[in-house]
């Protein structure tokens, strides 16, 4: 069996196969393994990764591979909560904490009752009504709702507005990359009726170290020690076919021809949709793609001189710009270091057909280093250093009233997603700032990534 595509899906798929007796051969595009996991280290040691990734309880089929491939301990569970940036308090949190013990979805219910910061009583209660449809009636009630957005389910239900502004803006962020006035309800539906029907559904766990090692190896190991194969650096041309339209070969680009008894494509919606073969594109079947469009995002690593108080979990920043955020030096473990920060975090929505008002992923890095160093000023007031470096960080340390610093325009598209800063020179001095000189941190390097359809 061929499998196109080298990503969690693709090794997971031959992994089964292998299991099943058959003989399983991925074809990797690229030279490492993962997909939107993937990660790979650069020249001074460090490891990059694709996205910030973690791992909920209501993903049953993900904890079982954990369990087959015998490394469940890899996963770093933190406690059953989540966490949000409170946006008219910068620098504190709030969260919805799940009592033990409880059922769901009684403990999400409890968990939402429980906070006193977020709703109100009677925003709570106004919230309840349009969601027992979920529970009670399943797919079916979620399914109906995909001609609807976020914000059109909520206006027909009655729904206040707040709590768009403080839930469902973060969710959709965390979920699709994407604001909810441009995304469907059924998918939001979809993931909350899966987290509210498992008791530890929402409960979240970080692998405790890179992706390649510590997940995409064993899951490699345990394919060829049955017989199957994985190739990396081995990218798809087309699909040759047959008179009668089914696969007669994968054509590679370096010109191999791949027969197989079948096929299976693990690849990307817009990787797929460019090599689908013309004979199929108006089949009923493969039209459906042409509704399907990729969401870009952007992820940013960023290294600080000195550690800033964190919390060892998922954060949810509830930024205009930002959406999840993690201090990798603290959730995980091969990335511990108790002097420094190595903030992971989600920069979204970053373009207009994600419903933000800028397109970011064109910008040259440089800008969105900018943009991100005011938000992160915001979610750290007393941590992140005055440094006029960054214009971001030399505004008022409040929500209040304050936008972002007016950033300068990108007269061109940035022609890699990858930047660093380095330097070894003292941070200049700071006057009139507020700020505690020998805590503040500043970052010493920054990456950025970008991944959007190519």
């Amino acid at each position: 069996v061929a499998v196109i595509g080298g990503g969690l899906s693709g090794l997971s798929c031959a992994k089964y196969l292998a299991d099943a007796g058959h003989e399983p051969i991925v074809y990797e595009a690229r030279d490492v393994l993962g997909g939107k996991v993937s990660a790979w280290q650069d020249a001074d040691g460090d490891w990059i990764e694709t996205g910030l990734h973690i791992f909920f309880g209501a993903y049953p089929n993900m904890m079982r591979l954990f369990h087959e491939l015998g490394i469940h301990d890899r996963l770093q569970w933190k406690v059953h909560k989540m966490v949000f940036a409170m946006q008219e308090l910068p620098g504190e949190f709030t969260t919805f904490d799940f009592v033990p013990g409880i059922p769901a979805p009684f403990n999400f219910g409890l968990a939402i009752l429980l906070n006193q910061k977020m709703l109100t009583l009677g925003e709570k209660l106004q919230t309840a009504p349009p969601l027992l449809p979920m529970l009670i009636e399943g797919q079916d009630f979620i399914n109906a709702q995909d001609e609807l957005s976020v914000l059109d389910f909520m206006r027909k239900y009655g729904m206040p507005d707040r709590i768009n502004d403080e839930v469902f803006i973060s969710m959709a962020k965390a979920l699709d990359f994407i604001d909810p006035d441009k995304l469907s309800m059924t998918v939001v539906l979809t993931a909350m009726n899966r987290f509210l029907n498992e008791d530890n559904g929402l409960q979240m766990a970080f692998l405790d170290g890179n992706q390649p090692d510590r997940l995409c190896a064993p899951m490699v190991e345990s394919i060829e020690k049955k017989g199957g194969h994985v190739f990396t650096s081995k990218p798809m041309d087309r699909l040759e076919l047959n008179d009668d339209g089914t696969v007669k070969a994968v054509v590679l680009r370096d010109g191999t021809e791949v027969v197989a008894d079948e096929y299976v494509s693990a690849l990307p919606v817009d990787v797929l949709k460019r090599v689908v073969p013309e004979k199929w594109s108006t089949m009923p079947y493969f039209k459906q793609l042409d509704e399907l469009e990729g969401i870009p995002v952007i992820n940013l690593h960023m290294w600080f001189d000195k550690k800033l108080t964190t919390i060892d979990h998922l954060c949810f920043s509830r930024s205009p710009l930002l959406s999840v955020y993690a201090d990798m030096s603290t959730t995980c473990k091969e990335y511990a270091d108790d002097d420094k920060s190595m903030i992971e975090l989600v920069f979204a929505p970053c373009s207009p057909i994600a419903g933000g008002d800028t397109n970011w992923i064109a910008k040259p890095d440089e800008d969105i280093i900018q943009a991100t160093m005011g938000e992160l000023a915001r979610l750290f007031p007393t941590e992140i250093a005055n440094d006029p470096a960054y214009p971001g960080t030399m505004a008022a340390r409040t929500f209040e009233g304050g936008e972002l610093p007016a950033l300068p325009d990108g007269a061109e598209a940035a022609r890699s997603r990858l930047y660093r800063i380095s330097t070894s020179q003292p941070p200049p001095r700071r006057r009139g700032t507020g700020l505690d000189r020998t805590s503040a941190a500043r970052p010493v390097r920054i990456l950025v990534s970008a991944d959007y359809p190519r």
